[in-house]
């Protein structure tokens, strides 16, 4: 292991206390947080902050997400070994490489070709075998749905009708997938998380308040 290597390795082990101490309980997503070498998703010149709790920029308007609201939308989708998963908003790639850290089979979704060409190739060299398409993510992706669980990592006005319906359904004693979105303005969104009840009906959950770029369709 290089220098640098046992450095980011450190780096990584701190910032996984710190994320503890700022009430991220899920052990499982703070493992996660631990492995993924986050300074790979971002610019090389920012590199020296990417294990700092904050959002960096990206390019494109676009942003990595703060490490703590990486963990806190991950620990609210729960998610659990072979689910399959659509992420809407591949963005550098960094929350969907978290997600399969966690066994999750991941499908996800980006509008910027150039950003997800990057972080497609930032994933296959890391080993991520994760499911990538460019298109509109507030449409989902009808294709590969019904999905145990569905992550946004941009803030909605409003929750997309077709992310719910491609909610699976409760069948024999399983639960309905869910649905993590933060939606608001761009004052700031609440957290939410919506289960999938029965055909048609959910249950709503809201909970802190975050900062996210705006999630566009078309």
């Amino acid at each position: 292991m290089s220098k640098d290597e046992r450095l980011y390795q450190r780096q990584r082990a701190d910032l996984v206390d710190e994320l503890r101490l700022k009430g991220i309980r899920d052990e499982r997503v703070l493992a996660a947080i631990g492995k993924v070498p986050r300074h790979l998703f971002v610019e090389p010149a920012l590199r020296y902050r990417a294990y700092r709790d904050e959002a960096l920029p990206i390019g494109l308007k676009q942003t990595i997400s703060q490490p703590f609201t990486v963990a806190y939308q991950t620990m609210m989708l729960n998610p659990k070994p072979d689910e399959q998963i659509l992420e809407v908003g591949t963005g550098s790639g960094y929350q969907a490489a978290v997600l399969y850290e966690m066994g999750a089979r991941i499908f996800s979704i980006e509008r910027h070709r150039a950003l997800l060409e990057r972080s497609k190739e930032i994933l296959q060299t890391l080993g991520y075998r994760i499911v990538t398409r460019h298109g509109d993510g507030t449409q989902g992706w009808t294709a590969c749905a019904p999905f145990d669980g569905i992550i946004v990592t941009a803030a909605a006005a409003e929750v997309p009708k077709a992310l719910l319906e491609q909610l699976r359904r409760p069948e024999g004693g399983r639960p309905g997938g869910r649905l993590v979105i933060p939606v608001g303005d761009g004052r700031g969104q609440i957290m939410t998380h919506i289960a999938c009840t029965g055909p048609d009906t959910y249950e709503q959950q809201q909970t802190h308040t975050f900062r996210f770029v705006p999630l566009v369709s078309g």
